[in-house]
């Protein structure tokens, strides 16, 4: 593995020589081998050390330390992070320095506040003050305290330390603008760490894999060993000690080794995902053809463009050389292509037509080549012009326009060990390179840049405050001109070298090179698991539509319209009260949910804020209206019935719901609405009732019965001075034990979703619930027979739940409903397993139905 440095100016003219030991940052040397012993690597040795190698294993620092209670701090290992600070704050036996001792205090004071223990965050808020000056104080930490002093209760000195931080404030924006220092670079950096996913790709070997870069579906990258102290000659299979390209046609077959979760605990790689049926050729028992991959049929010696077959492998059957005349006898990459992938841009050694060249120190260096591609074969090999023979040039990225190429370079008048350049293509020819300045340069190396979609520059430095050797950074540009420098946060980085990263614009996913795990460069995806950009606070207010009054307990489910943004659930306080923080120019959608009443939704969306305040908003929730149905129907009658009747008189059966037959021993009241009086009759074996009603009054009709659903209904009031009539109103009771099957609530094959034509069907079961109010119940779903038992028996215990989060968001307790998953146990046909049925009997067994367990 070839380490980096800063350049030392009497060792200019010994830069890339092959065959020495070069020492990196972390203190461990690597080989630097190449056919000619004067050849440069293509991983850019920044310095050349005479010292003996220094023990593998990093001394413990309180630098080192710190990074790692920090780290721990990203990955929300609070526990850990407070043990590390504590150690660093109280041993005797490792003095600090007073600017590690104010790091440690701060650090210590905000996790405790992150964990909740305000108390002893004040504690340590203070200490930090003690050992601050007020005027170098930052304002972030002051409005921490703030913050928690008004937690602890004490506001007086809350409000002070509020005041300060206002001003303090105000005096870094004046900073600020007098150093140029732009708001869109700020702005850009998020309040909290990113957090990341990573994972190590099975590509890996005990060799070195490093700088990949995106080419069509697939990935390109640098592969190759240290090399030993002789010098070896590349067979048709490859050699030691050579750095080549290869390739990965697709980057979906890429499998996963092993899983880093952004809490650093390790996981179990998916590679389920990566599976895809073999091509014909690139399997055990069929030979390669032309029509194996993008490449027509070619039979001259012309440089082949697509998947190298026959070229030899690295990194596991899948990755393959890139190109037989790309890759030379000499070393080979990084690369880059336009997005098109007509077009390669590669480093190599100064070699080209056959013949090397030196430097005037008899130094091979590297230089810059590019070919295009023409019927699938890479043609006309030739060197960017400003190339030179004495120093080095290398690490190119296109934009996408493919008209600005960056690259790095230890070219004269740089301001280090190697710097950043840009060139621009103008009239087709490329301008004379500009140097990036020190806003990206420094006195160390700056090297492997990559610029993304929209124009930012990530590259790798050894030159700037970091947590190791290499660590990776990203420029925000302005056309070419760098406008900020951000560090990229844990994982990405790491105390080891940590460099070569791509990705997409929005930092969703990428991968880059890191030496973190047993000292040889690997190959690492990431996919990032939280917010890019600083996130925007915000506080809900629930409460009741009718009291006004605030409601605590109300789970308030906060879901992200954009892709990537993780959900939250939150429950509010006793001043029915949320507060959180939602990321960026994103879309959410919020539901408010609570037994006893109907579930709230609301959207938000943080796009368009253009300041920093916090934002509010009010959620309403109402109870559902208890509507009584109006039961009765006029009644036949016979003829001298009806001559005698004097006032309206109702009459009716009480029915089991389930047998339709009359229930004996039931009790049922009819209470006037308007003098609320109430008279009383109990069924007897023909579950008969009859009553007397006064005109121009409503009244309500209730059904009581032990082990029996308690039923009440509204009968309307008839008009004064109207024809007295005779009246009928029967009454269905559910009974602990019934079983009823809901019409029409049908599933989609292997979905568990609510279907529109099923709501419909369940808001009628919400009305029986809410007349019902005694009931418990149980929601069973049902599957056909098609598929594995114990799938169907989980999809149906899906579709079950499904219908009960409906009943609950329509306002029915959550104590009233249970669900249970049936499967296909209980079909409605013959349609069994193995059984031929059309997809109309199929969909009979799909259904749902609802048992009384319980009469509260």
């Amino acid at each position: 593995m070839i380490r980096y440095k800063t350049l030392l100016s009497v060792l200019l003219a010994l830069l890339w020589m092959a065959g020495v030991m070069a020492e990196g940052p972390s203190g461990r040397r690597a080989a630097i081998k190449s056919p000619p012993k004067e050849a440069t690597s293509t991983r850019l040795v920044m310095s050349l050390s005479p010292t003996a190698p220094k023990p593998k294993t990093p001394q413990v620092t309180p630098d080192s330390l710190l990074r790692q209670a920090d780290r721990m701090v990203s990955w929300k290992a609070f526990g850990r992070a407070i043990d590390i600070y504590t150690q660093l704050l109280s041993n005797p036996y490792r003095p600090i320095s007073n600017s590690q001792r104010v790091a440690a205090t701060l650090g210590l004071a905000n996790t405790y506040r992150l964990v909740g223990d305000n108390e002893k965050a004040e504690k340590h808020y203070r200490e930090w003050l003690a050992l601050v000056p007020i005027l170098e104080r930052r304002p972030q930490p002051v409005l921490q305290f703030a913050q928690t002093l008004a937690a602890n209760g004490k506001f007086k000195e809350a409000d002070e330390q509020f005041e300060l931080y206002n001003q303090l404030l105000a005096d870094q924006k004046v900073r600020r603008a007098a150093e140029g220092e732009t708001e869109a670079g700020q702005r850009s950096k998020s309040n909290q760490p990113v957090q990341y996913r990573l994972e190590y790709l099975a590509l890996n070997t005990k060799n070195e894999e490093f700088s990949p870069m995106y080419f069509r579906d697939g990935l390109v990258y640098v592969a190759g060993s240290k090399g030993g102290s002789t010098i070896e000659t590349k067979g048709s299979g490859g050699g030691s000690g050579y750095l080549d390209l290869f390739y990965i046609p697709n980057r979906n077959d890429i499998q996963i080794s092993t899983v880093i979760n952004p809490d650093g605990t390790e996981g179990k790689p998916d590679n389920t995902r990566n599976r895809r049926k073999s091509n014909l050729g690139n399997d055990d028992q069929t030979r390669p053809t032309s029509n194996d991959s993008r490449t027509v049929p070619n039979f001259d010696a012309g440089i082949r463009a697509s998947e190298g077959l026959g070229y030899g492998v690295s990194g596991g059957s899948l990755a393959q050389r890139f190109s037989k005349s790309l890759n030379t006898r000499y070393h080979e990459g990084p690369a880059t292509f336009s997005a098109d992938g007509t077009r390669i841009i590669f480093t190599r050694n100064n070699f080209n037509d056959g013949r090397s060249k030196k430097s005037a120190e008899g130094v091979n260096k590297l230089k810059l080549y590019t070919a295009i591609q023409q019927d699938g074969t890479w043609i006309n090999v030739e060197e960017l012009p400003f190339n030179n023979d004495e120093y080095s040039v290398g690490h190119p990225t296109l934009s996408r326009d493919g008209r600005t190429l960056y690259f790095a370079s230890d070219m004269p008048g740089g301001l280090g060990g190697s710097d950043i350049y840009v060139t621009q293509q103008q009239n087709g020819k490329w301008s004379k390179p500009v140097n990036l300045g020190p806003s990206v340069n420094t006195k160390g190396s700056e090297v492997f840049p990559f610029v993304d979609e929209t124009g930012n520059v990530y590259f790798a430095s050894d030159g700037r405050r970091g947590l190791g050797g290499l660590d990776i950074f990203m420029a925000t540009m302005a056309g070419t001109s760098p406008q900020s420098v951000e560090h990229l946060d844990a994982p990405i980085n790491s105390p080891q070298d940590d460099f070569a990263l791509i990705t997409d614009a929005n930092r969703q996913a990428g991968y880059f090179s890191t030496n973190r795990r047993d000292g040889s460069d690997d190959i690492v995806r990431f996919v990032r698991q939280s917010s890019l950009f600083g996130c925007r606070d915000l506080t809900v207010r629930v409460y009741d539509s009718e009291t006004d009054q605030a409601l605590d307990s109300v789970v308030v489910d906060v879901k992200g319209r954009t892709e990537g943004v993780p959900e939250q659930q939150l429950v509010t306080d006793r001043n029915g009260l949320i507060r959180l923080c939602l990321q960026g120019d994103s879309d959410f959608k919020l539901m408010a949910a609570r037994d006893g009443y109907i579930n709230s939704t609301v959207g938000f969306s943080t796009r368009a804020l253009t300041d920093d305040e916090p934002s509010r908003l009010e959620m309403g929730m109402t109870k559902p209206t208890i509507v009584m149905d109006t039961v009765y129907t006029a009644a036949p009658g016979s003829p001298a019935e009806l001559a005698t009747l004097t006032r309206s008189r109702i009459r009716g059966i009480i029915l089991g719901e389930s047998d339709q037959r009359p229930i004996e021993g039931v009790t049922v009241s009819l209470r006037n609405e308007c003098n609320k009086t109430t008279q009383s009759v109990v069924t007897t074996a023909d579950g008969r009732y009859t009553f007397e009603l006064d005109e121009g009054c409503d009244y309500t009709l209730m059904t009581f019965k032990p082990t029996y659903g308690t039923s009440t209904r509204k009968i309307k009031k008839r008009p004064v001075k109207s024809k007295p009539k005779l009246l009928a109103a029967d009454v269905r009771m559910f009974s602990v034990g019934d079983v009823i099957k809901l019409d029409n609530i049908y599933y989609d094959l292997d979905k568990f979703t609510i279907r529109a034509d099923a709501a419909r069907e369940l808001d009628k079961l919400v009305a029986t619930l809410r007349r019902e109010s005694s009931l418990i119940i149980e929601v069973r779903s049902h599957t056909d027979s098609r598929g594995d038992a114990a799938y169907n028996r989980e999809l149906s215990s899906r579709r079950a739940k499904s219908v009960a989060n409906y009943l609950i968001s329509k306002g029915i307790s959550r104590s009233r409903i249970s669900s249970r998953g049936m499967g296909e146990s209980m079909p409605l046909n013959s349609c069994t397993d193995g059984v031929i049925c059309t997809e109309e009997e199929h969909q009979r067994n799909r259904r749902t139905e609802f048992k009384v367990v319980a009469v509260k």
